[in-house]
């Protein structure tokens, strides 16, 4: 006789190994199922991480529980788990039979139910003992724990449970003690521009780094310059031309620096506009001036 069961109902168990199968209705933009199995010590956690039977590691290092595969079969797809219950370890006191969804809602799956068969050769054709409809509280759920195979006395029974995680396989296994593995949990990082350039010129590497620039070495420091300049050197007096007095300077001598004084102006100062210009006297004859000593041709004959 099937038992039809509700969320939360259990019913004992006699077959000495069950076949657990999830079931669902494939359809256009529904994930894949994969179906999983978690074996708990008697503090409810997994005793290593090798109590985690699912796609990545399908069979369990006893052999008392591992994954059969998928299959398609007249009602949908179907993925299944094994377990032998007379063989398991005395340790093991309950072993969960989880669905997930490759991180896709449950609200995308359809008519999801799991089914219990006697595992015996000499029940393969025989109707499955209990079957549990699945409905997800949320929708939101990635993994869902649809039940659960527990020791009660010298027996096992199976209860329904449904209960979701919405983080997925790796939120649920990290709840019973999995050590998950970071690398795996996280997608990998999107390519930048400088890799994407390397794979499309045809390298497989990362794309090289461009050699850091060399500073030239650090040139001494300038002394400073005094704030105050020193006093400008004056040009040389212009020679006088043979045989005439020296003229006065056409030009305005050059300014002192700062701090000296000032000579008197060689030009009288420029009167002002509608004056008229006083007149320079003249100039007064040398009275020492001496012709300078001429040659025989000048001398007189």
């Amino acid at each position: 006789m099937t038992h039809a069961m509700l969320k939360g109902s259990n019913v004992p168990l006699e077959a000495a190994a069950v076949r657990a199968v999830l079931r669902w209705t494939p359809r256009q933009g529904a994930p894949d199922v994969d179906a999983s199995a978690l074996l708990l010590g008697t503090d409810g956690r997994v005793r290593s991480d090798e109590d985690f039977v699912f796609y990545n590691q399908p069979r369990h290092p006893s052999g008392k529980v591992w994954r059969l595969g998928k299959k398609r079969v007249a009602e949908g797809l179907t993925d299944t788990v094994q377990t032998d219950l007379a063989g398991l370890d005395p340790a093991v006191g309950r072993v969960l039979l989880v669905a997930s969804a490759d991180d896709v809602p449950f609200e995308h799956v359809r008519a999801l139910r799991i089914l219990l068969y006697d595992a015996s050769p000499a029940a393969a054709d025989a109707e499955p003992l209990a079957y549990f409809d699945i409905t997800p509280e949320t929708g939101a759920e990635t993994a869902l724990i649809c039940g659960e195979l527990y020791r009660r006395g010298e027996g096992w029974k199976f209860r329904a449970l449904g209960e979701g995680y919405s983080n997925g396989l790796v939120g649920l296994a990290t709840d019973f003690g999995i050590s998950v593995d970071e690398s795996e949990a996280v997608p990998e990082p999107t390519p930048d521009a400088s890799v994407l350039q390397t794979q499309r010129l045809g390298t497989t590497g990362p794309a090289p780094v461009p050699p850091a620039h060399t500073l030239p070495p650090a040139q001494p420091a300038q002394p400073a310059q005094p704030s105050v300049p020193y006093p400008a050197t004056a040009p040389p007096a212009p020679q006088p031309a043979y045989g005439y007095p020296p003229q006065p300077p056409r030009y305005p001598a050059p300014q002192p620096s700062y701090g000296y004084p000032q000579p008197a102006p060689t030009q009288p100062p420029v009167p002002a506009y509608g004056y008229p210009h006083p007149v320079a006297p003249a100039p007064v004859p040398d009275p020492n001036f001496r012709l300078p000593p001429q040659g025989p041709q000048f001398l007189p004959r």
